[in-house]
């Protein structure tokens, strides 16, 4: 992560060939902490680095120290990193720093590039092709099995493939460990899983291949094996850096061994509280006890923010505090800046509405897009944020995932549901669209009740699922609607969510957010059961949960918004609790009242009839707040007039008439006379996308009617 630099802090080209010249400015640049670990040149070093304590400035620094002072040469030290950007960037600072000589690699980057070496020399031969992709040879082992799976079904069995290869977990061991740390694969039985596990190394040898798994256990073959080989690495390379160490697998520790050879010129650097990656094999073991295996190694901790404001550091701090995950306690050098915001939105649709609104703010106000992220825990959840930033023609783009309408399931889904919907085009189906949808997203094996575990098979449900919940809300807000018209409002869906552009919002899960930083983050859909998700059961994966709002928070620089919605759809039952981990965030807060379910006195309230008090059943009453029989207290003649209006604006736009507005809404209109814009946007199904394709032809209706 990089971070702000300590004040009064300087970098010095000390140029590839110095060693004395030029190392006390070196130093100058990093505070205390950090230049205890640059000082720290022979190992064992164990630093554990808290969220925006400068970590890279600090290993990169101590590397270029090592390098200034002689006591390395630049060739001899291997950096090693788990993504290409993270080495990139230790590259490029180590380029400034005077040691441009130094390898900054990945664990595969560096396996591959020895294996490629070795292998034919050791071997003989070719070395196996490395494939792109495991599905093709998973299909074919699937096959085998005599089993039958779609593309999700291989995307979970090819990513069980590597969490027991990086565990070092074989298939004849699969079934032991699988059931002993409860790792499921959705439909599938255990020993299904194995057999088709075996299988699939049979297909992967028959075709000369082999997979990025394979690149670290061949290398480790190879040194383990042949001693010359090993020799000659651990002549190359005797001084080790890894970051991120925390989420080391078994298998790459073990590689990471063969390097060293019995030496301990290691330096790690890691975060317990960034532990978000056990379930692909991460193990934040080897960082914990990584004095007990090197007794007498130098640590040092990095405890100063220089990333967040005090507010948003306070605010981390507090969720781990007196738990298991608790890492370093966190000291912010900035000045305070704004107050952390939880809030609690009456339902999904306006927990949208209000993240766009700070959005539209914050752009307005100079924060440029690109600048601003928004955080949820799962794909499905940002489908909410792309409709509400499409109406206010906000530019996003979704980070490592398609967006919502893109995605392969859901663009078959509305593909299934519209050749549906043309068959009944008669008038013949009498199910209600809720029916219907659930009856043809089946055909593509869809079924209400979620599938055991995570994965692609996951992610394929919440998705056709978040279909199954747009069609029943659809049917309950619009009676006597039919399935064409529930198409033609997915459709105009789709058509609103624009292309993204390059000063664009980011749309991201939180996994998916590990590493980066934004001035300003909206960390979204923290209720109970997304947060810890719904899957977590043991104390550890629940732990993980915490640790992932953790990382979601400390992304953050100057503004943290976490928000969460009592209610999934507007006028439905305010059932949702925050997220359990946020109790101890917010307590003692301004926002502690925020913490409560939904049933606030203002829901109580809004659960009774205002004209009989009777109670409110239907989610159209609740959204008028008016029994459906009792007598209208609205203008009829001026909702007359809306009505009309509002059937020539959909002819004009080539939509249904409640794409417009609902009869709710406009019955709403008539009863309060809106007289500005302010006061329409108070009016229940009046967003800002409402406002600015129809607001001032509303408000001159309103004004010739008055």
């Amino acid at each position: 992560m990089t971070g702000v630099s300590p004040p009064g802090s300087r970098l010095v080209d000390t140029g590839p060939n110095t060693r004395t010249r030029g190392v006390v400015p070196l130093l100058d640049a990093l505070d205390p902490e950090q230049r205890q670990v640059a000082e720290a040149l022979r190992g064992p070093v164990r630093v554990l680095a808290g969220a925006g304590s400068g970590k890279t400035r600090a290993i990169t620094h101590r590397i270029a120290h090592g390098v200034a002072t002689g006591v390395y040469a630049p060739t001899e030290v291997l950096a090693l990193s788990f993504t290409t950007r993270a080495a990139g960037e230790m590259r490029e600072r180590l380029r400034a720093l005077g040691a441009p000589g130094v390898q900054a690699r990945t664990f595969h980057s560096a396996a591959l590039r020895q294996l490629r070496f070795f292998w034919p020399r050791v071997h003989g031969r070719d070395l196996p092709e490395l494939t792109e992709s495991k599905l093709a040879m998973m299909a074919l082992a699937v096959r085998r099995q005599r089993l039958s799976a779609d593309r999700a079904m291989l995307r979970d069995l090819a990513s069980e493939v590597e969490w027991a290869k990086v565990s070092n977990v074989g298939p004849d061991d699969y079934v032991r460990v699988a059931r002993q740390r409860g790792r499921t694969v959705s439909g599938v039985e255990p020993e299904v899983v194995a057999r088709t596990l075996d299988a699939y190394e049979d297909v992967k040898r028959a075709q000369g291949r082999m997979d990025m798994e394979d690149v670290l256990l061949l290398t480790a073959g190879l040194l383990a094996e042949d001693e010359a080989a090993a020799a000659q690495v651990r002549r190359q390379y005797k001084w080790f850096v890894v970051d991120e160490f925390q989420d080391v697998s078994p298998l790459q520790s073990a590689l990471l061994d063969l390097w060293l050879g019995g030496r301990d010129e290691l330096c790690v650097v890691g975060d317990p509280a960034q532990t978000i990656y056990s379930f692909a094999g991460a193990d934040a073991r080897y960082l914990r006890d990584f004095p007990l295996r090197f007794p007498g190694a130098t640590q040092v901790e990095l405890v100063r923010n220089y990333r967040s404001t005090p507010e948003v550091v306070a605010a981390a701090n507090r969720l781990l505090d007196g738990t298991a995950s608790k890492g370093v306690e966190l000291l912010a050098q900035r000045g305070s800046g704004a107050a952390v915001v939880y809030h609690r939105a009456e339902d999904e649709v306006a927990e949208a509405d209000a993240v766009a609104t700070r959005i539209a703010r914050l752009r307005d106000a100079g924060t440029p897009a690109s600048s601003i992220a928004v955080l949820f825990r799962i794909n499905a959840q940002s489908e909410r944020f792309e409709e509400a930033f499409a109406g206010r023609q906000i530019p996003y783009v979704v980070r490592g995932a398609a967006r919502f309408f893109d995605r392969p399931e859901v663009r078959q889904g509305i593909s299934l549901l519209r050749g549906a919907a043309r068959s009944t085009a008669d008038g013949s189906g009498a199910d209600s669209v809720a029916d219907s949808v659930v009856a043809v997203l089946g055909q593509m094996g869809h079924t209400t009740e979620p599938p055991e575990g995570r994965g692609e098979v996951r992610n394929r449900w919440e998705s056709l699922q978040a279909l199954v919940d747009l069609g029943r809300d659809y049917g309950t807000t619009h009676p006597g609607a039919d399935l064409a018209a529930f198409v033609d409002d997915l459709d105009r869906r789709a058509a609103e969510q624009h292309a993204p552009v390059a000063d664009a919002v980011t749309l991201a899960t939180i996994h998916s957010a590990k590493g980066l930083e934004w001035d300003a983050v909206f960390v979204t859909g923290m209720h109970d059961k997304m947060m810890p998700i719904s899957q977590a059961r043991t104390p550890a994966e629940i732990e993980e949960e915490r640790r992932l709002l953790y990382v979601a928070m400390t992304r953050a620089r100057d503004e943290l918004h976490v928000s969460w919605a009592s209610a999934r759809e507007p006028g439905g039952r305010a059932s949702r609790s925050c997220s359990p981990f946020l109790d101890a965030v917010v307590a003692g807060t301004d926002d502690a009242s925020a913490r409560t379910s939904g049933r606030t006195r203002r829901n109580r309230k809004a659960m009774r009839c205002r004209e009989c008090g009777g109670a409110l059943t239907t989610p159209a009453e609740k959204k008028t707040g008016r029994c459906a029989g009792c007598p209208a207290s609205y203008d009829e003649a001026l909702y007359e007039r809306l009505r009309a209006w509002r059937l020539e604006r959909s002819s004009a736009d080539k939509v249904p008439a409640f794409v417009v507005f609902t009869d709710a809404t406009l019955q709403l209109i008539a009863e309060h006379r809106p007289g500005d814009e302010s006061a329409l946007r108070r009016v229940n199904g009046v967003g800002p996308s409402k406002i600015a394709k129809y607001g001032d032809e509303v408000l001159a209706l309103l004004s010739e009617s008055a």
